[in-house]
């Protein structure tokens, strides 16, 4: 699922898109900065233009009338049409003496600007730079005409500017992340239908379809997830077909295999049971000290036939067709019973109908259970193993009436061997068997219900196999619009 803690696209491309809007506001910002800062320097050149021009007339002035009386320099005038707030004229002898001077102050009401945002702005502008224009009379440099601004009303106007850029920025990032946001939401939505399509076909359904999307990536996207699982079902269907052949020629070859076993060894250890039971008539009368081998090979031709008949009932287990599943089942638990001489004790628990049951999934859950069984019995080195069955019917859906579904497990307490049965041949055949089936099966390694319900030391094991079952068609009634369900 996807999730804030695995990292949300949506979230993702809104925060970038909301670092290149700050990004953008930030050069937004500094390209005003540095405009506004290009503008006053230009203004004060003007005006130290203006100045210069203006105390070079002065000064013509006074030759024309030969008024040595005359105020000179008189920035009055200058200062009268250019002053403004943190402006200062004045005008510098060639001695370096100030003779007049004046300055505009601070803006009323003003607010000092942050000391660091000061200070930055002095270190990139330099904003108290004067800018000098000479003043002669009749050829000769007799003074200067400087003209700066105050650099605490120039950090205080940009950061007047800056303040309001910032207050924009704090109205439209928010708005434009929460559009972008929503957007995205809406181009996305459907990546929620790919992700549910991808669930089902995870999960085994291969019938998923994905619709056709308004946008070309996801369209792209859709063709292709309904193309693969086109081709998977498709692969799925020819392998669970060749399984089903193969399961077919498998279970042909025992039956093959244990009519040759019984047919010729059998009748084998039969002729030589017969044969050693008339050579001890023979010994006891002509030969008595060759009546205990006449016994012995009596006992290991008894003995071989009873690992025969051990061998056929494996090979060919009782006729499932005529006995039935549950029959079959509980023969199979109480020969395991004989067999363990009480070191493992084997249970077995039905619920459901299984006279129904097809004979092809009755024959492959007898095979199922009877693998399973084996490998709790050689592996698990288990004290107690118990067989469950289970026939469960789904509630009615699409015209049927219901799915039933047909469920097999079975459980240890034992803790051995773990390795062995998940790489063994028998879980193998097993899979094949409940794939073929259209089934799933699982394998938990650890603790099983039933050693916690007891409170076993040992970890336990559960195998479960569920196989969906042919599901009866939905009769409708003829006066009504009614369905019911076939009974």
């Amino acid at each position: 699922m996807w999730t804030f803690a695995k990292g949300d696209l949506k979230l993702r491309l809104t925060l970038r898109v909301a670092a290149v809007s700050a990004v953008c506001f930030a050069a937004i910002s500094a390209y005003f900065l540095i405009d506004a800062e290009r503008s006053v320097r230009a203004r004060i050149d003007a005006i130290a233009e203006v100045a210069a021009k203006t105390l070079e007339l002065q000064q013509s002035k006074i030759h024309w009338i030969n008024n040595p009386r005359h105020e000179f320099p008189d920035l009055d005038v200058i200062a009268a049409s250019v002053m403004m707030p943190g402006l200062c004229i004045a005008y510098r002898t060639s001695s370096g003496d100030v003779l007049q001077r004046f300055c505009g102050g601070m803006p009323s009401g003003s607010s000092q600007p942050p000391s660091a945002f000061a200070a930055l702005y002095r270190y990139l502008f330099d904003p108290g730079r004067e800018a000098v224009r000479p003043v002669s009379s009749a050829g000769t440099k007799i003074g200067e005409a400087v003209v700066w601004a105050d650099p605490a009303v120039l950090a205080h106007d940009a950061w007047h500017e800056a303040g309001r850029l910032m207050v924009v920025l704090a109205i439209a990032l928010p708005l434009l992340c929460a559009l972008v946001y929503a957007a995205l939401a809406r181009a996305l939505r459907p990546t929620q239908l790919i992700r549910k399509g991808l669930e089902r076909m995870a999960a085994g359904d291969l019938t998923a379809r994905l619709p056709p999307f308004d946008l070309a990536e996801l369209s792209a996207i859709a063709g292709v997830f309904n193309h693969l699982a086109e081709h998977l079902a498709a692969a799925l269907s020819q392998r669970n077909e060749l399984t089903r052949r193969l399961i077919a020629l498998q279970d042909d070859e025992r039956r093959h295999l244990a009519r040759e076993l019984h047919d010729e060894f059998g009748q084998s250890l039969a002729g030589i049971r017969a044969l050693a039971a008339s050579a001890r008539q023979s010994a006891a009368d002509d030969c008595p000290a060759l009546l205990a081998e006449c016994d012995s090979i009596s006992r290991i031709a008894t003995q071989m036939m009873e690992t025969l008949r051990g061998a056929l009932f494996r090979l060919r287990p009782p006729d499932v067709d005529e006995l039935g599943l549950a029959a079959s089942l509980e023969g199979l638990i109480a020969g395991w019973n004989g067999r363990s001489r009480g070191q493992t004790r084997f249970q077995i628990a039905l619920a459901g109908d299984f006279e129904l049951l097809p004979t092809t999934i009755a024959c492959d859950l007898y095979r199922i259970a009877q693998e399973a069984l084996t490998n709790a019995a050689k592996h698990a080195e288990a004290t107690k193993v118990l067989l469950h069955l289970t026939i469960r019917e789904a509630p009615p859906a699409a015209g049927l009436c219901g799915t039933n579904e047909i469920e097999l497990s079975v459980e240890d307490d034992g803790c051995a061997g773990r390795q062995a049965v998940q790489s063994g041949m028998g879980l193998l055949g097993m899979r094949e068997r409940v794939a073929a089936l259209g089934g799933r099966l699982s394998l938990e390694i650890g603790q099983s219900q039933r050693s916690k319900s007891e409170g076993s030391k040992g970890e336990g094991s559960s195998l479960r196999v569920v196989i969906p079952l042919p599901v009866r068609p939905a009769l409708h009634a003829k006066d009504s619009g009614d369905v019911e369900c076939a009974a």
